[in-house]
């Protein structure tokens, strides 16, 4: 199918192809690349743990709660490509929708967000690197590398270079890679499940409990703090299916598949996410000793705790299968971000060089090496500075997610405003689904920020007695104003509409056809 940006002289607002590769990704290969940017190994043994310790038993109800606006979003998303498959997304949307101003800002939120993201599963998978060198050597010192600090850096900038250079060759180079790790990981954590279940039916579990209706129901969380911080956390954890959007450009029957990756991404996810977590409580319990859910030693890394136990000689397997999981988001994230550079490089939103496409493997060349630059450096300062700031900027992303996944929620029900009542269809996908996902995440976007302004929230870090995750939180999205008004007196093209102008989709439909 031709898409609409390739019908010369009928794209709408001024939308163009960027020199992308296209049809080098189908619907599978772009699910396979969606679940790596999730992440479930490596998400799941970091937010299990915190999760469970705000909302107890209720984990299940959180997970399916905190799944809604995700897929509320996703449908926005799915309408949005559908009318305008352009790789810049949220940015792009924004602008169409909006105008330049709050589209530059959304893509900010994103490239932000993902930038941070990558120096963070840097940093994980070289702290599982280490660990696996400790368990097959039998040399628990090893494991002890990650702490010095050069080596640690030093590792971490490799871990980025590699993940970069794998990006740089093209989505065929991602797909392939993708497909081995992605299988490994999902095998492993169904292993991890079967076995706790096997162990609880056994009767050798830590503190077995009954899986219980009421471990669905949200309304037992204890109070809407706690429901809050749990929603928050769940957000976080399925965020990264909008990656399968960023590479629309690139896929097969790009109007489609695109939207289509997302929805089944979400589903697929979410089915993993509640076997494990099942599993887990039904295993381990909610208990703030031993090996309890609940414990807070056992909060950082949950599989390390319940690996050994569960799956006996095997649980190096899940080691494993936590780098695989790092590394390959690690290598997958840096998709949405190069692309989305790519995008505003293209319609001049960035300085030129971002828009530039490598001759031989037809990929963001600047932008893909730009991202890696970026991760590699905000890692290295806020490592040398306090591992608090790190943690906390890393906390901070809920605030940056929240809100640039609502901007482009909302884009899609004004974008398509004029059209909306016209159809059953078109009123629940276009805009009152969109619309209650959009309003929930900006919901959660303002009680996170007014939450961090507790100094006692995150790393319990604070600057003049304001948290520091509100600090970090607010100071990258003014970063973002900041840099946005130095491009417009650089280069003012892009904000006054001569290179992606605003539109509705009525018109637009009428324009091009």
């Amino acid at each position: 199918m031709t898409s609409t940006i390739e019908r010369a002289g009928k794209a709408p607002g001024g939308l163009s192809r960027k020199g992308l590769k296209s049809g080098s990704v189908g619907l599978l290969g772009a699910v396979v690349i969606g679940v790596s940017c999730i992440a479930p190994a490596y998400t799941l043994t970091g937010a299990l743990g915190p999760t469970i310790a705000e909302v107890g038993v209720h984990l299940p109800a959180i997970f399916l709660v905190g799944f809604i606006p995700m897929l509320l979003v996703a449908l926005g998303y799915r309408e949005l490509n559908n009318a305008m498959p352009d790789s810049g997304t949220s940015f792009t949307w924004a602008t169409r929708a909006f105008g330049p101003w709050m589209g530059w800002m959304g893509g900010w939120g994103l490239i932000a967000a993902t930038v941070i993201v990558l120096s963070n599963l840097a940093a994980v998978a070289v702290d599982f690197f280490y660990l696996m060198l400790a368990q097959v050597t039998g040399n628990e010192a090893l494991a002890d590398l990650t702490n010095n600090l050069p080596l640690n850096i030093a590792t971490t900038w490799v871990f980025i270079g590699l993940a970069c250079w794998i990006s740089y060759r093209g989505m065929e180079t991602t797909k392939t890679f993708q497909y081995v790790l992605v299988a490994f990981q999902v095998v492993v954590l169904i292993w991890f499940a079967v076995a706790a279940f096997g162990h609880v039916a056994g009767g050798t579990a830590f503190n077995a409990l009954e899986i219980s209706a009421d471990w669905f129901n949200p309304f037992g969380v204890e109070s809407f703090s706690a429901f809050a911080a749990g929603i928050s956390l769940s957000i976080f954890i399925f965020w990264g299916w909008d990656v399968t959007l960023t590479m629309n450009e690139e896929t097969k029957n790009p109007e489609k598949t695109p939207g289509r990756a997302a929805t089944a991404t979400i589903l697929v996810i979410v089915v993993i996410y509640m076997t494990v977590a099942l599993a887990v409580l039904a295993y381990a319990g909610v208990g703030t000793e031993g090996l309890g859910a609940g414990n807070p030693e056992n909060q950082e890394s949950i599989f390390a705790a319940l690996a050994g136990p569960i799956m006996g000689p095997f649980a190096i397997l899940m080691s494993l299968a936590v780098l695989s999981s790092s590394a390959a988001s690690l290598q997958s994230t840096f998709v949405s971000p190069a692309r989305t550079m790519l995008a505003m490089g293209h319609y001049k939103a960035l300085p030129a060089g971002y828009g530039k496409i490598s001759p031989r493997f037809k990929s963001p060349s600047y932008a893909t090496v730009a991202a890696a630059i970026a991760a590699g450096g905000f890692y290295t300062v806020t490592r040398v500075l306090s591992e608090n700031a790190l943690w906390d900027t890393i906390t901070a992303l809920g605030m940056m997610i929240c809100f640039y996944y609502g901007v482009t929620a909302l884009a899609c029900v004004w974008y398509f405003r004029a059209e909306a009542f016209t159809s059953l269809r078109n009123l629940g996908l276009k805009f009152a689904a969109p619309l209650l996902g959009g309003i929930i995440l900006l919901v959660m976007f303002v009680q996170t920020a007014v939450d961090s302004l507790d100094p006692d929230y995150g790393s319990g870090s604070s600057i003049g007695g304001v948290g520091l995750v509100f600090v970090l939180g607010c100071g990258v999205i003014l970063l973002g104003a900041v840099l946005m008004v130095l491009m417009y007196r650089r280069n003012p093209e892009f904000f006054r509409g001569a290179t992606l102008r605003r539109g509705v989709a009525a018109e637009d439909l009428a324009d091009r056809y």
